[in-house]
């Protein structure tokens, strides 16, 4: 079962709660219920990043396997159910392991004993952790020749510059100097196709949203009335990101870890950020931590890319 919520990150949520803005990560989004939704949200047909992607790898997976080459250890950060990785599991060249990193222990499991069946050849090392924290690695039975980080979706795009930046030196310390990471990329596109993708028709990104305030009714003791909270996701187009809230739709006293939170009506708590950017601003987000972008793919309305970035050292 998936892990819950402990004293730490009730200290972290209250502290963000009693922000003057008020924001929670977004990683408390996935419980089991949570990485459910999520799934379904991918098969969407207003969220395109994930169709868009499966198409880039279909695409080009010949070229990403030379890139990659043999006997590599794929480490996938926030694997969940490993759909578009099936891609490259099929298409790279004698993998040394597979080590799948998610903080959804339940889903986690479930996606490794099914590729398990599917790829019986590939060692597959299931990863329960939190990747934006230090992990140990699993030891494969074979020595890889590389680490290959993979981080698809537009994952990145929900942490700040800053943030970012960490990030990418942590893939960079993990896929060491002969290593690469392979990375989805939301690009800048017109703001009606970005917010359809995180405001769908039938509701199920709005589900996803307040399923966090279940998460904290039923892990933490809160009393989160859902009726006086809606969903709302808005593309600052001067940012480049989606802001994602959980807004307040009356005045209201919330209960939890022993707190009181005022909420006034039409306050809105920040739960999310997705980033899109240019070609050039990622290219110098990865420069600044020390890696160079070797290869860009895009679809053909240029709406997505996966990038493939090496240690800007190992150049030198």
């Amino acid at each position: 079962m998936n892990r819950a919520l402990h004293r730490q990150e009730l200290a972290e949520i209250i502290e963000g709660l009693r922000q003057e803005e008020k924001m929670i990560s977004p990683k408390y989004f996935y419980d089991e219920r949570g990485s459910q939704l999520f799934e379904e949200i991918t098969a969407l047909p207003e969220y395109y990043p994930t169709e868009t992607e499966l198409g880039i790898l279909r695409d080009n997976v010949d070229e990403i396997a030379e890139l990659v080459g043999p006997q590599a250890s794929l480490i996938e950060f926030g694997s969940g159910s490993s759909l578009k990785t099936r891609v490259l599991l099929e298409n790279l060249h004698d993998l040394a392991a597979y080590v799948p990193v998610d903080i959804s222990e339940e889903l986690l499991l479930e996606s490794a004993a099914l590729l398990r069946k599917d790829f019986p050849d590939i060692d597959i090392l299931p990863v329960a952790a939190d990747f934006t924290r230090p992990f140990a690695l699993p030891q494969p039975a074979i020595m890889p020749v590389k680490n290959i980080v993979y981080f698809p979706g537009s994952t990145i795009g929900n942490f700040e510059p800053q943030q970012a930046h960490t990030l990418l030196r942590q893939m960079r310390m993990e896929m060491g100097r002969t290593g690469a990471a392979l990375v989805g990329v939301d690009l800048h596109k017109d703001t009606a196709v970005i917010e359809a993708a995180y405001n769908d028709s039938v509701g199920i990104t709005a589900e996803f949203t307040l399923n966090m305030l279940v998460r904290f009714n039923r892990e933490l003791g809160a009393d989160f009335d859902l009726s006086g909270f809606r969903h709302r996701a808005r593309y600052n187009t001067l940012a480049g990101r989606i802001q994602t809230h959980i807004v307040s739709l009356r005045e209201q006293d919330v209960h939890i870890g022993g707190n009181t939170i005022h909420f006034g009506e039409g306050e809105a708590m920040l739960v999310e950020y997705s980033y899109k950017y240019l070609l050039s601003d990622f290219a110098k987000l990865a420069e600044r931590a020390g890696l160079d972008v070797e290869t860009v793919w895009m679809d053909a309305h240029k709406r997505f890319s996966v990038q493939l970035l090496v240690d800007a050292a190992s150049r030198l």
